[in-house]
């Protein structure tokens, strides 16, 4: 299980050094990686809170500071992504978040093991994650025609793999901490904390502080 972020390709993007990956890919969150690697996905985060200005205040002028301005003062953040689950030996995928899913409601994982059982990520493909009794079914596309990957895991083997993932998203949120302290000085407090938001770990660092 790792958090992943929907990307874009950046080929005009110069705000900052980012690196070069192709459209409707995934980026994988944790902390391992490259300076240019957190450039790309603080620029897509800021991307998906790019919304219009006058909904949030006088936008600034600057070029930098226009396109961090939503991602600085929309107060529901959003990350395109989510947790996705793979077996990495084979290849074979049994979570990919779909279209409209973000990893500011990763702790909907939670809610399969302790809340309603059940939840779903997004659409194309329609993932979901169903607790039955000591057991969580992971489907990888609910509405597929001709079947789809199926997995059955014990709920402590799911919960050991949530909270590796969420220590991949800390250790991520720690390496943008100083990547912003580095390439966005003037901006590096507020964007640290707006990441935190949009990868819900406030409550996380707020314990750890």
């Amino acid at each position: 299980m790792q958090p992943v972020l929907e990307i874009f390709a950046a080929d005009d993007f110069a705000l900052w050094p980012v690196g070069e990956h192709e459209s409707y890919g995934y980026l994988v969150l944790d902390g391992e990686r490259t300076p240019a690697e957190v450039g790309t996905a603080v620029m897509r985060i800021a991307d998906c809170n790019n919304v219009e200005p006058e909904e949030h205040g006088p936008c600034p002028t600057d070029p930098l500071g226009a396109f961090l301005h939503g991602l600085l003062t929309v107060p529901d953040l959003f990350a395109a992504g989510g947790f996705r689950v793979a077996d990495m030996a084979t290849g074979t995928v049994f979570v990919e978040p779909g279209c409209c899913n973000g990893l500011e409601t990763w702790r909907d994982w939670l809610e399969v093991l302790d809340g309603t059982g059940c939840s779903y990520f997004g659409h194309d493909p329609s993932s979901a994650a169903e607790r039955v009794g000591d057991t969580v079914r992971l489907t990888l596309d609910t509405h597929a025609e001709d079947g789809s990957p199926v997995i059955a895991l014990p709920v402590d083997q799911v919960r050991a793999l949530i909270t590796g993932a969420q220590t991949d998203l800390r250790n991520f949120h720690s390496l943008a901490r100083t990547w912003a302290e580095q390439h966005l000085p003037t901006h590096a407090a507020a964007v640290t904390d707006a990441l935190a938001r949009a990868l819900d770990l406030e409550l996380e660092l707020e314990l750890t502080e």
